[in-house]
């Protein structure tokens, strides 16, 4: 029997990193890391949800558990990635029962069914183990894939050498079979561990978001690696050389790590994905909060999913990204007043009745602005 639970956006709690989104046959995929057994950190394995709008959300079974020796200790996190003929691959780390990390590949066993419910991983896990060089526990958070022009797919994943937090980079062919690259795609000294690393296109010209996959003129790249020193997730914009291999930041002095975060508050471990249907770049990332571990325990669940965000480059700077909720969230709007012919006086308090509401957005239409030498003072709510 198939339980389904409904719930909206802001109810996918008890979660953490954000795994493998996806968009497949008109529902929108998110895995994500949970405990089945406590508001607490362990027994790692994957939950799943699906929405129509990325709004409304339905819990599905779990997809996968740690039922193998190389994912005894936690199903952790990764990405998925759909080939030209709609064929999904699921690469993740598993961490062994000897605790150490490699990465292994899943498939939905029934490709045909919408709603992916089961998972099969392959026989052959794992795919990867550390290579020489890297610690056992420092090798985490395979990418989505991108094809390059010789017909491979290439992949990064989470590493440091000392201190120096780097993406190592791997061709493969069958997701099976892997080939190290010589050196990495980008590292930068002093930053720690690079977890949930995420690699993508972002264009010059346009406002539309890019596959994986695109590159070449109007193309930029980004790098973005949540630092396990300081759980921030940090990301820079540059150059990426496909024959190479390699990955060359605009400005040094705002480099993965030492610069830009993508939010300032609670944000960590995020995940983006190209959303085919909209031609769009979607982010999620995993707000962990701040109540004590008795509190969650006594509340029966811990942490939330923030709302998925738009990610598009700042076109007028060149150096950042722009961010916004998705445009589906409109839809959680109850209802809207429209005040005509009001008159503001210099420090006057104009009371307007909109009820109770936990945001309210405010669009003012002015016919002159004679007379108004400080724009930036014009109104104030409170």
């Amino acid at each position: 029997m198939l339980t389904v639970t409904a719930l909206t956006w802001n109810l996918l709690l008890a979660a953490s990193d954000p795994n493998g989104p996806l968009y497949y046959k008109g529902w929108y995929h998110f895995f994500y890391q949970y405990n089945p057994n406590g508001a607490v950190w362990g027994d790692i394995v994957w939950g799943h949800a699906v929405s129509a709008d990325l709004i409304h959300w339905l819990h599905l079974p779990l997809a996968m558990v740690a039922d193998q020796w190389y994912d005894a200790n936690g199903v952790w996190s990764g990405s998925a990635t759909i080939l030209p003929d709609d064929r999904v691959v699921m690469l993740y780390t598993g961490s062994t029962n000897e605790s150490v990390q490699v990465q292994n590949l899943a498939y939905p066993a029934d490709p045909s069914d919408p709603l992916l419910i089961k998972w099969v991983k392959y026989s052959g896990n794992p795919v990867l183990f550390p290579p020489p060089g890297i610690d056992k526990k420092d090798f985490r958070d395979p990418t989505t894939a991108w094809l390059t022009s010789q017909g491979k797919w290439r992949i990064i994943v989470g590493s440091k050498i000392n201190k120096t937090g780097i993406s190592l980079v791997y061709d493969t062919e069958d997701f099976k079979s892997y080939e190290l690259l010589d050196g990495i795609l980008h590292g930068v000294p002093g930053t720690g561990m690079w977890e949930c690393v995420d690699f993508y296109p972002v264009s010059n010209t346009d406002d539309q978001g890019l596959d994986t996959s695109a590159n070449g003129l109007g193309v930029r790249h980004v790098v973005k690696a949540s630092l396990d020193d300081d759980r921030h997730d940090y990301y820079a914009i540059g150059t990426y050389d496909e024959k190479s291999g390699k990955w060359i930041p605009d400005n040094p002095e705002i480099d993965v790590g030492i610069g830009i975060r993508y939010d300032y508050g609670i944000f960590y471990a995020s995940k983006s994905f190209y959303d085919q249907k909209k031609g769009r770049r979607v982010l999620w990332g995993w707000i962990g909060e701040s109540d004590s571990e008795l509190a969650d325990v006594k509340k029966g669940w811990a942490s939330l999913q923030g709302i998925p965000r738009t990610v598009l480059l700042d076109k007028k700077t060149g150096t950042n990204l722009l961010q916004w909720p998705v445009e589906e969230i409109e839809s959680l709007r109850l209802s809207s007043e429209e005040f005509k012919n009001v008159e503001v006086k210099p420090g006057s308090v104009v009371p307007l009745d909109v009820g109770t509401a936990t945001q309210v957005r405010t669009v003012f239409f002015l016919k002159s602005l004679q007379n108004l030498p400080h724009l930036g003072n014009i109104y104030r709510l409170t």
